[in-house]
C-alpha cells in the first residue's frame, strides 16, 4: 500500500470520527427524596388531606404529582413510607403511605411534584413489584 493510500485512509478515519452526533444523551436525575422502610413510622404517619393526581417510575426513582390546600407549600413534611410489609402474591406487593405533614391554613391549592428513590424496595429474586399507595386507589408496578 502507497503512502498516498495510508494518509487518505487516515484522514478519512479522523473526518469520520470528528463527525457530530444529533442524538441527545438524557442523564438519570436523582431522586429528591428516599423511601423510608419503618413499620412504627408507617402507622404514625401524618395523614393530612391530600389528592394524588398521577403516579410515574422512571427508573429507580417514584415521582408523585400531588394537590393539597396551603398558603405555598413550602412548609409542608412529605414522606413516602413503606409498611415493611411483603405481600406474597404474584407479582409480589408492598404497602405505602404518601404522608404529608400540613399546618398551612390557606384557601389555596397547591399541586406538586416530589421523587423518590425506591430501589431500597427490590426483593431478591425478583423483577418487579406492585406498590400500593394507601392513600390513593392507584397502584404502580415497579419493572427492575
Amino acid at each position: 500500500m502507497s503512502t498516498k493510500n495510508i494518509y487518505f485512509i487516515i484522514v478519512t478515519l479522523l473526518f469520520l470520527s470528528c463527525s457530530s452526533s444529533k442524538t441527545k444523551t438524557v442523564k438519570y436525575k436523582n431522586c429528591e427524596s428516599k423511601v423510608l422502610i419503618d413499620s412504627k413510622t408507617y402507622i404514625t404517619a401524618a395523614k393530612d388531606f391530600v389528592t394524588i393526581n398521577n403516579l410515574e417510575i422512571n427508573e429507580n426513582c417514584l415521582t408523585i404529582n400531588f394537590s393539597a390546600s396551603g398558603c405555598s407549600g413550602n412548609s409542608w413534611e412529605i414522606k413516602l413510607i413503606d409498611s415493611e410489609d411483603i405481600m406474597e402474591s404474584f407479582p409480589i406487593q408492598r404497602n405505602l403511605i404518601f404522608s404529608l405533614k400540613n399546618e398551612e391554613r390557606c384557601m389555596a391549592y397547591i399541586t406538586k411534584k416530589r421523587s423518590f428513590d425506591i430501589s431500597k424496595l427490590k426483593i431478591e429474586g425478583e423483577k418487579k413489584i406492585v406498590l400500593n399507595i394507601k392513600n390513593t386507589n392507584q397502584k404502580i408496578v415497579y419493572n427492575y
